[in-house]
C-alpha cells in the first residue's frame, strides 16, 4: 500500500487526502491548526461569513427605494439597524469550527489519519512531527501562506490588525483604515462599510483591484464612493502606530490618516521556512514559494505541492484541484494538467466580481484576438425588479469561430452566475450555442444568453 503524508490540512491537503484514500493509499495528514486549515478556520470561511452578514445589512439598508420602511428606529431603516458584532463574530467563529468538524468527519470516514503538529522533512522519505518520524512514499506539501507584515506596521491584535484577528474585536471599528486595495482589502473594506464603520481605503495604485478587470474595478469603486467610503488612490502606507485609543497611518509622502483601527492587507508569504525543503532538494523561488509543474510536482519526483505555498492563484478551488491532480498523478491515474484558463474566480464584494478565461487586458494588449460585448446590468428586467443598478455582463469570443473565450460578471451573486460562462469556456461552446440556450425570464442569467445573441448577430464570422 502506498504511504502518503500530506503536510497541511487546508483545501490543498484534505481534498488530496480524500482522493488518495479513495484510491486505496495509506494517508496521513499533518495539520498545525485543525482540519480545514487556515482557509476554514481563519481566512476564507470566516471572511465570507462576515461578508454574507454585511451584504444582508446593505440590502436592508437600501430597501427604502423598494417601498419598504423599518419601524425600529426614528430615521427609518438606516437609523434603526445596527450590527451586534459580538453576535456576528461568534457566529463567524462557530461556523468556522463547524466546517472544520465536517472536514474532520469526512477524513475519518475515509480512514485518513490526522496528526496535530508542525511537520518538517528530515529525509526525502521521512516527515518529522516533533519526535515522531513518519515514512512516506509520496509527500504533498500544502502548508498555505500567512499574512505579510509591513515593517513599521506590525499587528498587535487590538488596533493594528491582520484579517485573521478581526473576529476577536468586541465592537465594530468606528473608523477603520484598510491598507491594501487588492481582493482581501476590497472585500473587507466593503463589508465593514456596510456593517456601519467609517472606512478609509488606502490604495497604492490608481484604483482599487488593480489586477482585475478595469471596468469591474471602476463599477465597484463608484459603489464604494457612493456609499461613503474614502478611497485614497496613489497612496502608499509607510508605517502604522498606536495613538491612544486609535491609530495613525503615515503615508510615504508624509501625510497622516487617523482612525480607530487599521487593517493590513498587503499580501501573503508562503509557509515554507523551517521545513527542511532545501535539505531534500525541493526548489523554491526567491519569495519562498514552492516551484511546481502543471501536475503539482516539485523538483523532487516523489514530492508534490499544492495551494497557496506554490503561489499559483491563491484560491481554495485551485488549491483543491492542485491537490487532487497531485494524487491522481502520483498514484498512476489518468490526469489532466492544471489549466489556469479554466479557473473561475470571484471577489466577494457587493456587488460581486466574477471572471473566467481571457481578460480585457489580454484583448487590449493584442495577446488575444477577441470580440467583446458588455451589457449593463440595469438593462436586465430582474435587476430592475430587485433594485440592482450596478454591474454588467461581459463576454469574449473568437472572431472567426465564435468560441467563448471568457467573461466577467459584476452583479449580486456573480459567483453563482459565472458557472454558465465557465462551462462555455471549458467545453469550447460558441456564442451561437449560448444564445440558443434557454434562460429563465426574468433572471440575471438571461444577460449571459443575451450577450451571446449580441455577439452572434453584431458581426458575421
Amino acid at each position: 500500500m502506498t504511504r502518503i503524508v500530506i503536510i497541511g490540512g487546508g483545501p490543498g491537503g484534505y481534498e488530496a487526502a480524500l482522493v488518495a484514500a479513495q484510491l486505496g493509499a495509506d494517508v496521513t495528514v499533518v495539520e498545525r491548526d485543525g482540519p480545514g486549515g487556515a482557509c476554514v478556520l481563519t481566512d476564507c470561511v470566516p471572511s465570507k461569513t462576515l461578508i454574507a452578514t454585511s451584504t444582508r445589512m446593505a440590502v436592508m439598508s437600501e430597501s427604502a427605494a423598494l417601498g419598504l420602511r423599518f419601524s425600529g428606529g426614528p430615521d427609518g431603516i438606516v437609523g434603526g439597524l445596527e450590527a451586534d458584532m459580538a453576535t456576528v463574530n461568534k457566529r463567524v467563529k462557530d461556523l468556522a469550527r463547524a466546517q472544520s468538524f465536517d472536514v474532520a468527519e469526512r477524513l475519518a470516514y475515509e480512514e485518513v489519519k490526522i496528526v496535530r503538529g508542525e511537520a518538517r522533512l528530515v529525509e526525502p522519505h521521512v516527515v518529522a512531527v516533533g519526535e515522531r518520524r513518519i515514512r512516506a512514499d509520496i509527500v504533498l506539501i500544502a502548508t498555505g501562506a500567512t499574512p505579510r507584515v509591513l515593517p513599521g506596521a506590525e499587528p498587535d491584535g487590538e488596533r493594528i490588525l491582520n484579517w485573521r484577528q478581526l473576529y476577536d474585536l468586541p465592537e465594530l471599528p468606528e473608523d477603520l483604515i484598510v491598507v491594501g486595495s487588492g481582493v482581501t482589502g476590497a472585500e473587507l473594506a466593503g463589508a465593514y462599510l456596510s456593517l456601519g464603520s467609517k472606512v478609509t481605503l488606502v490604495s497604492s495604485r490608481d484604483r482599487i483591484l488593480p489586477t482585475e478587470d478595469a471596468d469591474a474595478a471602476s463599477v465597484l469603486q463608484e459603489v464604494f464612493l457612493r456609499r461613503g467610503m474614502n478611497v485614497m488612490s496613489r497612496s502608499r502606507a509607510a508605517s502604522v502606530e498606536r495613538s491612544g485609543d486609535g491609530v495613525i497611518v503615515t503615508l510615504e509622502d508624509g501625510a497622516k490618516v487617523e482612525g480607530s483601527h487599521c487593517l493590513m492587507t498587503v499580501g501573503m508569504i508562503p509557509n515554507t521556512t523551517g521545513m527542511g525543503l532545501e535539505d531534500v532538494g525541493v526548489e523554491c523561488d526567491e519569495r519562498g514559494f514552492v516551484k511546481v509543474d502543471k501536475v503539482s510536482r516539485t523538483s523532487v519526483p516523489h514530492i508534490y505541492a499544492s495551494g497557496d505555498c506554490t503561489g499559483i492563484l491563491m484560491l481554495a478551488s485551485v488549491a483543491g484541484m492542485q491537490g487532487r491532480i497531485a494524487m491522481w498523478h502520483a498514484l498512476g491515474e489518468a490526469v489532466q494538467p492544471l489549466k489556469l484558463g479554466w479557473v473561475a474566480s470571484n471577489i466577494f464584494t457587493d456587488p460581486e466580481v466574477a471572471s473566467v478565461g481571457v481578460t480585457q487586458h489580454m484583448v487590449d494588449s493584442g495577446e488575444v484576438n477577441a470580440r467583446t460585448v458588455m451589457l449593463p446590468l440595469f438593462t436586465n428586467a430582474r435587476a430592475k425588479m430587485q433594485g440592482f443598478e450596478d454591474g454588467f455582463v461581459k463576454l469574449f469570443c473568437r472572431p472567426s469561430t465564435g468560441i467563448v473565450l471568457g467573461g466577467v460578471i459584476v452583479a449580486p451573486r456573480a459567483s453563482e452566475l459565472i458557472l454558465g460562462v465557465s462551462v462555455a469556456v471549458q467545453q469550447h461552446l460558441t456564442v451561437d450555442q449560448v444564445a440558443h440556450t434557454f434562460a429563465v425570464y426574468p433572471s440575471l442569467s438571461g444577460s449571459i444568453t443575451e450577450a451571446g445573441r449580441r455577439l452572434m448577430t453584431e458581426h458575421a464570422y
